[in-house]
């Protein structure tokens, strides 16, 4: 048997029955999450906040809101501003008593 034949016959069969891997391409690992922003939902609305930093997006904020849908928040708005620092101080303080 010639050997091309043989060796077209094995990479087809490592190809066929080789482990499939999970990963995802590296663009779609680094995309920023948020391509728009919304400033306009009502904070009653909001059922869990997400914070997410990649290393080639801006820092981006993801509001599940109550209906389970997704959007994202503009890091900007003066009530999510508010609610980072008055998170931080928490955390700062929490730091200083457990010290």
């Amino acid at each position: 048997m010639d050997v091309r034949v043989i060796l077209v016959a094995v990479l087809v069969t490592v190809t066929i029955y080789g482990s499939v891997s999970d990963a995802k391409p590296i663009s779609l690992v680094e995309r920023c999450w948020c391509r728009s922003t919304v400033s306009t939902i009502p904070q009653r609305n909001i059922r869990e906040l997400k914070f997410v930093h990649t290393p080639n997006c801006p820092f981006q904020v993801i509001a599940k809101l109550k209906s389970n849908k997704e959007v994202c928040l503009n890091p900007e708005t003066k009530w999510l501003q508010q609610y980072l620092d008055k998170a931080l101080e928490k955390m700062k303080k929490a730091k200083q008593q457990g010290n």
